[in-house]
C-alpha cells in the first residue's frame, strides 16, 4: 500500500521539486538584483514599493589601475573601442547641448559644448582674467602632474616670446576664444569603454560675446582638423574614423554621443558626405517634400557655396532665400486650423501659429510632415518636432525653426532638425547616417544597456494633507562622508517649486530628467519617493539609488551628489518656477536577517537535501520491486481477504 501510494505520487513529487527549484532560482536573481532599498508611496515613509535604479557616469578618481585592469586596456589600442558619453541640457533653453569631459591628474571635470563646426576643444585657464563665469572651475595646469604646454614648433602658431603654441577662435555670432595649447590626460567618464587618453586642448585666456556668458565652461571641437578630439583619437588608433550625435527631442532634452564606431541600425539612411567639399560635414541634399508635394526649387539650390552643413553647435536652420520662401509658403498652406501671432520676442520676426494644443506626440495632426531627399534617393522624415519650437509666452503655440539664411547660398542645418534622430559621421566611408529614434533611450533602442524601470506608480496618487516641514540642510560638511565610514543606500533630498503640483503632476518624468543631468546620473536612478502641496507650492522628495544592481553607493559617488546639492549647483529650466534644495541626506540599505545574507548557502543545502532524498526513494523503490514475488493470475489460489460489506 506504502509502495502504491509513494508510486502514484512520485510524479507529483518531482514537479513539486522541480517547481521549487525554479521558485528558489528565481528568488536568487531577484534578490542578486535588487538594490535593498524600499521607496515609500506618497501617503507614508515607512511603507511602499521597491525598485531598482542604475547607471550613473561619473568621472575616474584615479588615475593608476589595476595590472590586469591595464593589460585589458592595451588589447584595446590594437581593437578600437568607442566612448559612450551622454548629453545633457537642452537644445532650445540653453542654445546647446553639452557633454562631460575631465582633464589632467586628479582630473579635473568641464561641461563642453559638442560642436561639429569647431576643431579645438578649449576651456578656460586659471590665468585667464577675462573669462565669464561658467559651470565649473577654471583649469588649473599647475594642480595636474599630468599637464604639458605644447611648445611652439613648425606646426602651430606661436606667441610673442615663441615659446608656446597659442590658438584662436572666431564665430559668426562675434564671439572669440583665444589662449594657449597644453596637453594632457582626458578621461571620458565611466560609460565609456575607452580608457583616458593624452591629447592637445586649448587653455583659455580670453573669450568674448556668447562664449563668455554661457553657462557651459568651453567646446568640444569635432569637426575635421588636427585638433579635433576625434582626429586626435584616430590618429592614436584607439577609436576608428567614425562618432554619432542623438539629440532629445521636444519633451526631453539631454542625448548620447558615441566617439567610435557602431553598428549602424538597418533603417538609418545615408548621405554622400564629401571632405573636400567644404571644410564641414555636408550632405548632399537634393530636394525637401512638404506634406508629401516637391518644393518649386531647382536641385543646385542646396549646392550653393559649402552646400548644405550639419552644425550641432548651431540651434536652428537657414535656407538659402529661395527655399525658404517656397518652404513657408509650403507650410502655411497645410496648416488650416491654427492661426498666425506674434512671436515671443518683439525683436524678431519670428513666424508663430496657435491652436495646436500642449501634446506633442498630436502636433502631427496639425502640422504637415517634411521629406528630406537625397541625391541617392533616399530621404529623411522630419516630424513636427523637427522644424518647430515651442513659444515661450502662448501656451499651445509654436514657431517655425526655420530661418532665412540671409543673403548666403549656404543651407545650414542646426540641432533642431536632427532631434530625436540619431547621426553617425562615417568619416571613414565618407558617408553621414540618420535614423529617427528616441534619443532619451538610444542606448537601450541600440541594445547598449539594460532597460530601465518605469518611474513609480505611487505618482498617480496625492497627499494634499500631509505637511512634510523640511529641516534645515546638514550641518555637518560633504567630508562627514568619507570613504570607508559608512555603507550608503541612497541619498535624498528635498525640494520645493513654487508649481502647484496638479500642473507639475504630468511634468515630473520631465523633471526627473533633468535632475538626473544635474546630478550626473542615469534617469532611472531618480526616484519620487513622496510629495505634499501647500497653497500652490509643491514639496517633493527624491531618491539617488545605486547603479545597476549595486547594493551600495560608492563614497565617492554620494559625495558627489551631497556637493552638488550643497553648492545648488542645480539650473532647471524657468517653466518649473522658483525652487529651493531644503534637505538631503545619506541612507543605509535595510538590514537583512540572518538567512538572507547567507541565501545561496542555504538554497544550495535545501537542493542537495531535495535530490539525495530522491535518490534515495528512486533506490527503495527498486530495492522493493525486486524483492516481489512473479506476478500470480487472478484465482489460481485461494484468497483469504473478504470483500467489504456495504454500510447499512
Amino acid at each position: 500500500m506504502a509502495r502504491a501510494l509513494l508510486t502514484h505520487n512520485l510524479p507529483i513529487l518531482i514537479s513539486f521539486i522541480f517547481l521549487l527549484f525554479i521558485v528558489v532560482s528565481s528568488g536568487i536573481s531577484d534578490v542578486s538584483n535588487e538594490s535593498f532599498v524600499f521607496l515609500p508611496s506618497p501617503n507614508s515613509i515607512n511603507d511602499g514599493d521597491r525598485s531598482t535604479m542604475f547607471l550613473p557616469l561619473f568621472p575616474p578618481k584615479e588615475t593608476s589601475r589595476p595590472r590586469d585592469e591595464q593589460l585589458s586596456r592595451r588589447h584595446l589600442q590594437k581593437s578600437p573601442s568607442s566612448a559612450r558619453m551622454p548629453l545633457h541640457d537642452d537644445l532650445l533653453l540653453n542654445g546647446y547641448y553639452s557633454t562631460r569631459l575631465w582633464i589632467g591628474t586628479p582630473p579635473q571635470r568641464f561641461a563642453l559644448i559638442v560642436d561639429t563646426g569647431s576643431t579645438v576643444t578649449y576651456v578656460p585657464c586659471s590665468t585667464c582674467e577675462q573669462c565669464g563665469n561658467h559651470q565649473d572651475p577654471k583649469f588649473q595646469p599647475e594642480m595636474s602632474s599630468t599637464y604639458r604646454p605644447v611648445k611652439c614648433n613648425i606646426n602651430c602658431t606661436c606667441d610673442n616670446e615663441r615659446e608656446q603654441c597659442i590658438y584662436e577662435r572666431q564665430y559668426a555670432e562675434m564671439s572669440s576664444s583665444s589662449g594657449v595649447l597644453g596637453e594632457d590626460i582626458v578621461s571620458f567618464g565611466n560609460q565609456s569603454e575607452l580608457a583616458p587618453e593624452r591629447a592637445v586642448f586649448g587653455c583659455e585666456n580670453l573669450e568674448t560675446g556668447d562664449l563668455y556668458s554661457q553657462h557651459a565652461d568651453g567646446i568640444m571641437g569635432l569637426g575635421r582638423g588636427d585638433l579635433s578630439i576625434v582626429d586626435q583619437l584616430v590618429e592614436k588608433h584607439v577609436i576608428s574614423d567614425s562618432f554619432s550625435l542623438c539629440y532629445g527631442g521636444m519633451d526631453f532634452g539631454g542625448g548620447a554621443m558615441v566617439l567610435g564606431g557602431i553598428k549602424p541600425p538597418s533603417e538609418m539612411v545615408f548621405s554622400h558626405s564629401d571632405p573636400v567639399r567644404s571644410p564641414y560635414y555636408n550632405i548632399e541634399l537634393k530636394e525637401i517634400h512638404v506634406a508629401g508635394k516637391a518644393l518649386n526649387l531647382n536641385p543646385q539650390t542646396f549646392d550653393g557655396k559649402h552646400g548644405t552643413v550639419l552644425d550641432s553647435g548651431t540651434t536652428y536652420a537657414y535656407l538659402p532665400e529661395a527655399a525658404f520662401v517656397a518652404f513657408k509658403s509650403a507650410v502655411m498652406k497645410e496648416l488650416h486650423s491654427l492661426r498666425v501671432i506674434e512671436g515671443p520676442d518683439p525683436n524678431y520676426k519670428d513666424i508663430c501659429f496657435s491652436g495646436a494644443g500642449s501634446d506633442i506626440s498630436e502636433l502631427s495632426k496639425s502640422f504637415p510632415p517634411i521629406d528630406m531627399v537625397f541625391s541617392n534617393g533616399k530621404k529623411l522624415s522630419l516630424t513636427p518636432e523637427n522644424y518647430l519650437f515651442r513659444h515661450s509666452k502662448v501656451r499651445g503655440a509654436y514657431c517655425l525653426g526655420i530661418f532665412q539664411n540671409g543673403k548666403d547660398p549656404t543651407t545650414l542645418l542646426g540641432g533642431i532638425v536632427v532631434r530625436n534622430t540619431l547621426v553617425t559621421y562615417d568619416r571613414e566611408n565618407e558617408r553621414i547616417g540618420f535614423w529617427k529614434t528616441n534619443c532619451s533611450e538610444i542606448w537601450d533602442r541600440l541594445n547598449l544597456s539594460p532597460s530601465p524601470p518605469p518611474l513609480p506608480s505611487g505618482l498617480d496618487n496625492t497627499n494634499s494633507s500631509a505637511n512634510l516641514t523640511p529641516a534645515l540642510a546638514p550641518s555637518l560638511p560633504p567630508e562627514h562622508y568619507a570613504p570607508g565610514k559608512i555603507k550608503i543606500g541612497f541619498v535624498s533630498f528635498y525640494m520645493s517649486l513654487s508649481v502647484d503640483y496638479s500642473e507639475l503632476k504630468p511634468r515630473v518624468p520631465e523633471l526627473a530628467h533633468f535632475i538626473a543631468q544635474e546630478l550626473e546620473v542615469n534617469v532611472s536612478q531618480v526616484h519620487l519617493m513622496n510629495f505634499s502641496t501647500e497653497g500652490n507650492d509643491s514639496l517633493i522628495r527624491w531618491a539617488i539609488f545605486p547603479a545597476g544592481s549595486s547594493n551600495y553607493m560608492p563614497n565617492a559617488t554620494a559625495t558627489e551628489i551631497i556637493n552638488r546639492l550643497a553648492e545648488n549647483r542645480f539650473h532647471l529650466p524657468d517653466t518649473f518656477g522658483s525652487y529651493k534644495l531644503v534637505k538631503w541626506d545619506i541612507e543605509p540599505p535595510p538590514k537583512r536577517i540572518r538567512w538572507q545574507q547567507n541565501y545561496l548557502v542555504v538554497v544550495v543545502a535545501l537542493l542537495v537535501v531535495l535530490i539525495i532524498g530522491l535518490s534515495a526513494s528512486m533506490g527503495w523503490l527498486i530495492w522493493r520491486r525486486r524483492q516481489e514475488t512473479p506476478y500470480i493470475p487472478v484465482g489460481s489460489v485461494e484468497t483469504h481477504e473478504k470483500e467489504l460489506q456495504p454500510l447499512n
